[in-house]
C-alpha cells in the first residue's frame, strides 16, 4: 500500500466519524421500498442511474459495488434482490454497509482493498460494476478500468461515475468565496499543495484517460450524463464537474 493509499484510508475513516455527506448510510424506509421494487441509485452526487442502463433484472444480476462503501449503493442493490459485493479502501466506510445490512437483514459482502488491485477477485466474476466518483483518490486511473475489465464477464456491464477535471483548475479557497481563479493544470495531483492530515489526496484525471481508458481496457461506452454537487457551489453555476457513463465489456 503507497502512502497516498494509506493517507486516504484514514482520511475516509475520518469521514465517517464526521458523517460527510459520502459516509451516510440510507435510511430504513429505503431499503424497505427497495425491497419491494422501488429503487434508484447515483454514481454521481444528485441524478440517479436510468433505469434501462442495468443489463437485467436486478436480482438476476452479481454485483460490485467499486470504491462504493458508505451504507448507500450496495445496501440498496441487496434490498432489491442482486448478490452484491461492496469493495472499498475505508474499512469504517465499509462498516456502514455492514451496519445497514445487519439492522435490515440483508445478504451482502464486504471486502477492503485498493481499487486500482482486483486480485482477490477471479475473471470475470461480476455481471454489473457500479462505480461511483472515487477514482479521484487514485494517481493513476488506467488500471482502476484495467482491473474492473477483468473482473466483469463478458458483455457485462460498468456504469461509473468521475469528475470532469475542469473541477481541478481552480484555486479552492478562491471558489468558497465565489471567485473562479486559475490555479492548476490537467491532470492535477493533490500533492502539488500542502497536504492536510484530514483531508484525502485528490488527483484530476485527463478526460482521455477517463474515457479512453475505459475503451483501451475493452469496454464499449454505451451511455453517458453530467451532473453538478448539487449544494450551489460556485462551479455549478457555469459548467457540470460530474460525469457518468455506462460502459459494456466486448
Amino acid at each position: 500500500m503507497t502512502k497516498i493509499t494509506k493517507h486516504n484510508e484514514k482520511s475516509w475513516d475520518r469521514k465517517v466519524e464526521d458523517q460527510v455527506r459520502y459516509t451516510r448510510a440510507v435510511d430504513a424506509e429505503v431499503i424497505k421500498k427497495a425491497s419491494a421494487g422501488d429503487w434508484s441509485v447515483g454514481v454521481t452526487a444528485v441524478r440517479q442511474v436510468p433505469m434501462d442502463w442495468f443489463p437485467a433484472p436486478v436480482h438476476t444480476l452479481k454485483i460490485l459495488c467499486l470504491a462504493s462503501g458508505g451504507g448507500q449503493q450496495g445496501p440498496v442493490l441487496a434490498a432489491a434482490g442482486a448478490d452484491v459485493t461492496v469493495f472499498d479502501l475505508s474499512a469504517a466506510q465499509l462498516e456502514q454497509d455492514k451496519r445497514v445490512s445487519e439492522r435490515e437483514g440483508l445478504s451482502l459482502q464486504t471486502v477492503q482493498g485498493d481499487m486500482t488491485d482486483l486480485s482477490v477477485f477471479e475473471d470475470e466474476t461480476f455481471d454489473l460494476i457500479v462505480h461511483p466518483v472515487s477514482n479521484v483518490f487514485v494517481e493513476n486511473v488506467r488500471p482502476v478500468w484495467k482491473e474492473a475489465s477483468r473482473v466483469l464477464k463478458t458483455k457485462g456491464t460498468l456504469i461509473a461515475g468521475f469528475m470532469n477535471p475542469v473541477l481541478y483548475l481552480f484555486d479552492d479557497q478562491k471558489e468558497e468565496e465565489g471567485k473562479l481563479e486559475v490555479a492548476h493544470t490537467i491532470p492535477y495531483s493533490g500533492l502539488e499543495d500542502p497536504v492536510e492530515e484530514n483531508e484525502a489526496i485528490e488527483f484530476g484525471h485527463t478526460l482521455e484517460d477517463q474515457i479512453q481508458g475505459q475503451i483501451e481496457a475493452g469496454l464499449l461506452m454505451t451511455g453517458f450524463y453530467e451532473d453538478d454537487f448539487g449544494d450551489g457551489r460556485t462551479i455549478d453555476k457555469y459548467i457540470k464537474t460530474m460525469i457518468a457513463t455506462k460502459a459494456v465489456k466486448g
